[in-house]
């Protein structure tokens, strides 16, 4: 058995804006790094085995943050990474809002590709498998993944059994943490979105 803290990046400035997906260059704002500090302060006392992170400058600025706190190296997670967003990498999501595959995507996530990307079903298998590897290799432990936030609403609906159709049910916000438990029988989410300082009703 393993525990996964999938932590979701700090607040970059392309948040809630437009699509960053697999840009070069994005890094944390000052806000962000704040956020990432207070986690990884939030963090720290607990006995954490291992620090992994997706590639992406903003999930490895997040995850350095934290592998420092608690005296780790960050070890590459590379089914951690950002869906790829194909076309829509850099649209705003102002600019895509009267595009029907768009409309598609957010009504039909199992069946809807991306153009010129992914499925998130691809995602989220390639992350499932990075968290199967954590539980090979890390019995027992308790293990933090710094990944996105549409992979890791993907891990969780995995986990719950749900359709990823089911996606915009759940909330997984900047610097926030979802707890994921894997063992021999299946998994189990054990908290959802946690912030630093806050109920997460209120992110």
């Amino acid at each position: 058995m393993v525990t996964v803290l999938l932590v979701r990046h700090a607040t970059c400035d392309h948040v809630g804006r437009l699509i960053a997906g697999r840009a070069a260059g994005v890094s944390l704002n000052a806000e962000g790094r704040a956020e990432a500090e207070r986690l990884a302060d939030a963090l720290c006392p607990m006995r954490i085995d291992a620090v992994y992170s997706g590639p992406l400058d903003r999930a490895m600025d997040t995850a350095r943050l934290l592998a420092g706190r608690v005296g780790l190296p960050v070890r590459p997670a590379p089914g951690l990474d950002e869906m790829d967003f194909g076309q829509w990498t850099g649209r705003t999501l102002a600019s895509l809002d009267h595009d029907p595959t768009w409309q598609a995507f957010n009504q039909s996530r199992d069946s809807t590709r991306i153009p010129g990307g992914e499925l998130m079903a691809e995602a989220a298998d390639r992350a499932m498998a990075e968290l199967a590897r954590f539980e090979r290799e890390h019995p027992n432990g308790l293990v933090a993944a710094v990944s996105h936030a549409d992979v890791i609403r993907g891990v969780l609906l995995r986990c719950l059994g749900l359709s990823l159709d089911c996606v915009h049910r759940l909330t997984v916000a900047p610097a926030s943490v979802s707890a994921v438990r894997l063992f021999d029988a299946g998994a189990q989410v054990v908290s959802l979105n946690w912030l630093v300082g806050q109920p997460a009703w209120e992110s």
